[in-house]
């Protein structure tokens, strides 16, 4: 699999991009034959149609790719990909028609449509490369379609393959390959170095839990990611029905994430002070897996009366976000496929997220918007703190009734980070359903608009 553009050459095909208010102008300045070509194939400029016109000779020589309407445009993203995927053997080089603006997002969809996930069968190449188009910086690109590529494989494989140890080892090469330090604290040292919700929450699975604890970077802004790295959840005593736990191989999501744009931010050089922590466990169920009505003392202090075992990620966040801030870094940003009634509120789509700094919603909003990479802004609404206190103990991990699951979660986790800028983001990484530029499978939520708003929330 290579997520790479192909070397300008002579004989690359020229791509014409074509929205369907500009296709008559631009046939009219074409040869006969070419127009009547065009026209016999129904060909109208319709998003995701493609085709190419041969020379005399029969060899192709230009292509088009249709670019649908404004109206289209906003019912989906990298629209090019859609052609991309359509178009013969070749490299193909941009020759007019697609706007300046959308030269980026349209290259990268391009490199996207390129990711095969084929550890276990063998997947075709895409057939069509890309020239980069001018004015697009083509490594940055590229680094950020590895990134992405990191994060969906992570997702993609299955828990067999990708259990606490296994995670641990991408994270190891991953820092190897960024000359970043790497510490992990596995098992019963877990105790030892006060994080007992991590501990507790893995300690009923074979392979054992652990804490990833990657360092880059000497100076600049501090920045702290934290990856929810549940590489399966059985839902625990609370045991899920089969339906839900059909994709729970992707509950490590959030920790494919943050690997997945720590890569982007040390590959592309951000002049951040990095840390990444993932709390790497399984859910799973024995005889010394933690039951209802538990009650757990957290890193921080606090007590959690364990009202459901499926409610673990909320658990083992909480330890590490109180480590993270300890050190009061400049911002903490945690990732987790947290709540099924986040995919309730806003589908499998969007990003929703939760933050009170208008600096940050405003920068990631721009960005988001910049780099198609949909995010929501969801509340940390504060009357909805009663709904987290139980009785018993200090917090609730599962609050009866149902009502604003991923409010009460977010509202959670905000509990263990008391003196940093914090924001949260309760993702899906799961693409449904194949769509341009996105597999079928694992997907990166966030992270790009995120690495491209960076600047503006920490540098500025």
């Amino acid at each position: 699999m290579s997520l790479r553009f192909a070397a300008p050459s002579s004989d690359a095909i020229n791509l014409h991009v074509l929205s369907q208010d500009a296709l008559e102008d631009w046939l009219a300045g074409q040869p006969a034959a070419n127009a009547t070509w065009v026209k016999a194939n129904g060909f109208t400029g319709g998003i995701g149609q493609a085709l190419v016109i041969a020379g005399p000779d029969g060899t192709p020589s230009l292509a088009l790719a249709g670019y649908g309407t404004p109206a289209t445009r906003k019912r989906g993203r990298f629209h090019l990909a859609a052609a991309a995927a359509k178009l013969p053997k070749g490299t193909y080089q941009i020759a007019s028609g697609l706007p300046d603006d959308h030269a980026e997002v349209e290259a990268l969809g391009w490199l996207l449509s390129g990711y095969r996930f084929d550890r276990y069968k063998k997947a075709d190449p895409i057939a069509a490369c890309l020239v980069a188009p001018e004015g697009v910086d083509a490594q940055r690109l590229e680094m950020i379609a590895e990134g992405e590529s990191l994060t969906r494989t992570l997702i993609n494989t299955p828990a067999s393959d990708m259990g606490p140890p296994d995670l641990e080892q991408a994270a190891r090469d991953l820092a190897t390959q960024h000359g970043a330090t790497i510490e992990v604290t596995v098992g019963e040292d877990l105790l030892a170095a006060n994080l007992p919700m991590i501990h507790t929450v893995g300690r009923a699975a074979d392979r054992a839990p652990r804490l990833i604890d990657i360092r880059w970077g000497n100076s600049g802004p501090t920045l702290t990611l934290v990856g929810k790295g549940v590489c399966f959840d059985t839902g625990g005593l609370n045991i899920k029905p089969a339906a839900s736990m059909g994709l729970m191989k992707k509950d490590m999501g959030g920790a494919a994430a943050v690997l997945g744009l720590a890569h982007m931010i040390m590959a592309t050089g951000v002049q951040v002070q990095l840390r990444v922590l993932i709390p790497a466990v399984e859910n799973s169920i024995s005889d010394n897996a933690y039951r209802p009505q538990d009650i757990l003392t957290s890193r921080k202090g606090l007590t959690v009366e364990i009202n459901n075992t499926d409610a673990e990620g909320r658990l083992v966040l909480a330890d590490a976000l109180a480590l993270a801030d300890e050190e009061k870094p400049d911002q903490i940003i945690s990732m987790a496929t947290l709540t099924g009634a986040a995919r309730v509120a806003v589908g499998p789509d969007l990003a929703p997220y939760f933050s009170d700094d208008a600096e940050f919603v405003t920068a990631l909003e721009t960005s988001a918007a910049r780099v198609a990479d949909p995010v929501w802004r969801l509340p940390f609404h504060d009357p909805y703190e009663a709904m987290i206190e139980p009785a018993v103990a200090d917090l609730d991990n599962a609050p009866k009734g149902g009502f604003a699951g991923c409010i009460t979660a977010a509202l959670f986790l905000r509990r263990f980070v008391t003196d940093s800028k914090y924001a949260h983001f309760d993702i899906y990484g799961w693409q449904p359903s194949a769509a341009p530029a996105r597999a079928m499978g694992g997907v990166g939520q966030g992270t790009r608009a995120l690495l491209d708003a960076i600047d503006r929330i920490l540098i500025k």
